[in-house]
């Protein structure tokens, strides 16, 4: 069973020279996911004591939902159903996130700069969770992993971040 810790460090490539996805620490929107929720964290330190059980505490939670979804909806990427659960969860983990940067910008815990770069970044990792998810009526459904793996997969597919 994939853990995830064996092939750290270890990325293979294939015949096209892209990165093979091992892990879901190898998808760039997890990437860009768990680093925005490390910045939140170092971010939060920094809030007055009176918010550390309100907005750090959900600010600190929700940042880190999107990393703990995308890892459950890997395990279960079998099951398209659950795998797609997870990511929907994912995205609305990571709008909670962008409301409560809202909520440190409006009471001065954080500059303008930084709410737009980390309200940028989820918007980036909202818009990923939401290109992976299929329409109903298009027929997609079963591109759901393809498009997981080519666009914000290891190296090759485009995009990502």
């Amino acid at each position: 069973m994939d853990d995830g810790r064996q092939t750290r460090g270890r990325k293979k490539t294939n015949e096209k020279g892209t990165k093979k996805i091992k892990t879901v620490r190898d998808l760039k929107v997890y990437r860009k996911a768990f680093d925005s929720a490390m910045e939140i964290f170092e971010l939060t330190k920094k809030f007055p004591k009176e918010e550390t059980y309100s907005l750090t505490d959900q600010i600190r939670r929700a940042s880190r939902s999107v990393c703990s979804n995308l890892s459950e909806g890997w395990r279960k990427r079998g099951y398209k159903a659950v795998f797609l659960n997870k990511l929907t969860d994912s995205g609305q983990e990571a709008a909670e996130t962008q409301t409560w940067l809202e909520f440190s910008l409006h009471c001065n815990y954080i500059d303008e700069d930084t709410f737009q770069r980390l309200d940028d970044d989820y918007e980036h990792i909202f818009a990923c969770l939401l290109y992976t998810s299929p329409s109903p009526r298009d027929g997609t459904k079963d591109l759901v992993f393809r498009l997981v793996l080519e666009k914000w997969g290891g190296g090759g597919g485009g995009g990502g971040g």
